[in-house]
């Protein structure tokens, strides 16, 4: 057995290099993103002996893991169904002016990730959209832009929107239905006022490229890979998508009206459309963002034996004394809308629920950290996985948008929605 001291070093030294990681998004020189230096922490841990493997493992916390894969599941079978594509072209077709069409794509988009991971809305919907605005003769920069940041503020609507506030939720015993009914306003209104920046954006280009004359805009040239690339189409099949609809609509039932535990009930679910004479189940897993489902548990694993040498409780006594108390809801507003750009929303919530849950935490804690985290998310690009899903999926199709083409949307967005999240919180008491 190793010197406590060597143990705490060991674990102040991997701690230090896993959250370096999560803001570097990797580690230089190594072939590393964020998933791979979670596990490599994880393994350095169990490794040194720190933890055992079975220490390591309870360590995990399996229902938000449970919550987080079952939701997969059941996104997975509404993409394979055609779903997502469906939905995505039949608005695109809609006869609407720009700012109309905003709108929808806004409304979709947030209403969908309040039910389904923003992180597969962004990833199923992302390439339709971008193919779809481009036979219309409009750019598709702006829509991928608010398409982001929809399914961002979106899924803060509910405790199933995002890993985050499945952690949240799971881990403070938040309730379902209490918690939509304290979060449907901020929510709805950030979905308005990102409607109204684009939409004033959008009015300002038109008028900028036609000179102020009226004269309508020239056709901007399209990438060649919008143009001559052949669009994958998945075909829609109306008995899966029901399936899901209704095992979605169902959960959503339970986790209101009655007591049986989320993680539990999802894990049924999703089980249930394993069941299927149509998609194999290989199919279907294949779908799954296991990745995540690595980094959330590399990181329960790290930073449970950073609580457990006593140096978390020591790094909240220090920052007490020099006037930083997670205690004060404006401290701890700040320190997750910081932290979640810093090292990214998911490792930021992981740090600061510990503040969050203890006696004398701020009132409605579970609520601002779910809230500020996921509104802080569209800030910028690195911000929120759904973020980098969109920018990566319009680079493939030749579209760039760069820091400085999100930041134009995403600085104003997230000042306006944290305003109207700090103004509820505030009300809330």
């Amino acid at each position: 057995m190793q010197d406590s001291n060597v143990q705490h070093a060991v674990v102040l030294t991997v701690f230090t290099i896993v959250y370096l990681g999560m803001i570097l998004g990797g580690l230089p020189r190594l072939k590393l993103d964020r998933t791979g230096v979670a596990l490599l922490g994880a393994i350095v841990i169990v490794g040194s002996e720190v933890m055992t493997p079975e220490a390591a493992a309870l360590s995990i916390h399996l229902p938000t893991i449970l919550l987080l894969f079952s939701f997969m599941v059941i996104s997975a079978q509404m993409r394979l169904g055609g779903f997502y594509d469906a939905v995505t072209r039949r608005v695109a077709a809609l006869p609407l002016s720009e700012t109309q069409l905003l709108g929808v794509v806004i409304a979709v988009a947030g209403g969908l990730s309040a039910l389904f991971s923003n992180d597969i809305v962004c990833l199923a919907m992302a390439p339709v959209l971008a193919r779809a605005i481009v036979r219309r003769g409009l750019d598709p920069i702006p829509y991928l832009l608010a398409l982001a940041c929809a399914s961002n503020i979106g899924s803060a609507a509910t405790l199933i929107g995002n890993p985050q506030n499945m952690l949240i939720g799971e881990v403070l015993h938040l309730h379902f239905g209490d918690y939509l009914r304290q979060a449907a306003v901020p929510v709805l209104l950030s979905l308005l006022l990102l409607w109204a920046w684009m939409a004033l954006m959008l009015h300002r280009r038109a008028r900028a490229e036609a000179g102020d004359t009226g004269r309508p805009r020239a056709a901007e040239a399209v990438p060649a890979a919008l143009s001559q690339g052949a669009e994958e189409t998945i075909p829609f099949d109306g008995w899966q998508t029901l399936k899901g609809l209704l095992v979605a609509g169902v959960l959503v039932w339970v986790f209101v009206a009655t007591d049986w535990p989320r993680d539990v009930a999802a894990l049924v679910g999703a089980g249930l459309l394993l069941l299927s004479q149509r998609f194999h189940s290989s199919r279907v897993l294949g779908q799954i963002d296991w990745e995540l489902l690595v980094l959330f548990m590399g990181l329960f694993v790290v930073n449970h034996a950073f609580e457990l040498t006593g140096m978390a409780a020591q790094a909240l006594q220090w920052l007490l004394a020099k006037g930083w108390n997670l205690h004060e809801p404006w401290t701890l507003f700040f320190s997750t809308l910081g932290l979640s750009n810093l090292v990214s929303n998911v490792p930021a919530v992981m740090l600061l629920l510990p503040a969050a849950s203890e006696p004398g935490a701020p009132a409605h804690a579970g609520l601002g950290l779910a809230l500020v985290s996921t509104m802080a998310g569209n800030l910028l690009i690195v911000g929120s996985i759904a973020n980098i899903i969109v920018v990566d999926a319009a680079r493939k199709l030749g579209l760039e948008i760069d820091w400085k083409r999100h930041a134009l949307t995403g600085v104003p967005v997230t000042l306006l929605s944290l305003a109207v999240t700090a103004a509820w919180l505030m009300g809330q008491g």
